[in-house]
């Protein structure tokens, strides 16, 4: 670890630290990603994570044990300092998803092997309902983050202004989003449920990190996330063979689910309106946070964008709008 990683820690802290049989000076730093949490691997088959405020702690412990109380696989914590902003958790190691499959390993399979986990937390409130409820992810949040789209993505990024009539066409496919979204059933969602968020143990189980933003909210959202990712593009016939996928294994799980067709349609709805959003949230993180690397990911969700709105009868109207918005125009 590099002098300056040493003197992240006060000598309090690092007297925690020696009292669970941690060696400061041998912790190895794990690089991170966009969040400012900082993690280390202590040699002892376990994470150190480090937190800007310590309160930021609290809603990770209160979905971790929620979580494993319903036997989700999630990360063991074997020590915490609110003090310190510190906590000590398993060590799973660093093989996820994304590295499985970009190893060669069987697509099909790896998601088949996820779906035990999205139908858990789609269970989840026929057996637990914790107070304090997890946050709701309802029309006001989902809406403050399409938001981003305009502020962030056409204003900052494309330099553009919209006209009232553009303005307006824009807002009205956002408030069908919104609609839809609240029609579905409400479960609990991971919230961030892509590739390198699903660790794999040697046993080949699945195991969820990172899930300190669960919300209470559309059941279809997680899936849209895992399908829809920045690293892969599988394709529209893949991703609903997918999705029938997993709408059968709720079925076999004793899940009351509509028809492929509305359930897939369903699915479609959160990919829209994440996708909108990730357009929106990646050009935040390039130009107030300075994590250019961002932008580099933008004409695959813009694809994803184009091809979901030709994909629905329902949307292809709106496609005329965003096509001067792509990202090939930016001045």
């Amino acid at each position: 670890m590099s002098q300056s990683s040493t003197h992240t820690f006060s000598p309090a802290a690092q007297a925690f630290l020696h009292a669970q049989g941690v060696d400061v000076a041998a912790l190895e730093p794990i690089p991170g990603d966009a969040s400012p949490r900082r993690y280390w691997r202590t040699g002892t088959q376990r994470i150190l994570a480090q937190v800007p405020q310590p309160a930021e702690l609290l809603p990770f412990l209160r979905v971790q044990r929620r979580f494993a109380a319903l036997g989700l696989p999630v990360p063991r914590i074997d020590a915490v300092s609110l003090q310190f902003g510190l906590l000590l958790q398993e060590d799973l190691g660093s093989r996820d998803l994304k590295e499985a499959l970009d190893a060669g390993e069987a697509p099909a399979a790896l998601f088949a092997a996820t779906f035990p986990l999205l139908s858990g937390l789609a269970k989840a409130p026929r057996h637990l309902r914790p107070l304090p409820m997890f946050p709701a992810y309802d029309d006001a949040r989902l809406g403050e983050e399409l938001a981003l789209f305009p502020h962030w993505y056409l204003r900052r990024h494309l330099q553009i202004v919209l006209d009232s009539a553009a303005e307006a066409r824009l807002q009205t496919l956002f408030a069908e989003l919104l609609q839809a979204a609240a029609r579905q059933p409400k479960v609990w969602v991971h919230r961030d449920f892509h590739a390198r968020n699903l660790l794999l143990r040697e046993t080949g189980e699945v195991v969820m990190i990172d899930f300190q933003d669960a919300v209470m909210g559309p059941w279809t959202y997680d899936l849209a996330s895992l399908l829809w990712d920045r690293y892969w593009d599988w394709g529209r016939e893949q991703r609903r063979a997918w999705i029938e996928s997993y709408r059968q294994h709720l079925q076999r799980e004793g899940v009351a689910v509509p028809d492929a067709a509305d359930f897939a349609a369903q699915v479609e709805v959160l990919a829209l309106q994440r996708t909108v959003k990730i357009l929106g949230i990646f050009c935040r993180l390039a130009y107030r946070d300075g994590k250019t690397a961002y932008l580099e990911f933008l004409p695959r969700f813009w694809a994803y964008l184009e091809d979901l709105l030709a994909g629905n009868p329902a949307w292809q109207s709106y496609l005329p709008l965003f096509s001067p918005w792509s990202p090939c125009n930016k001045p």
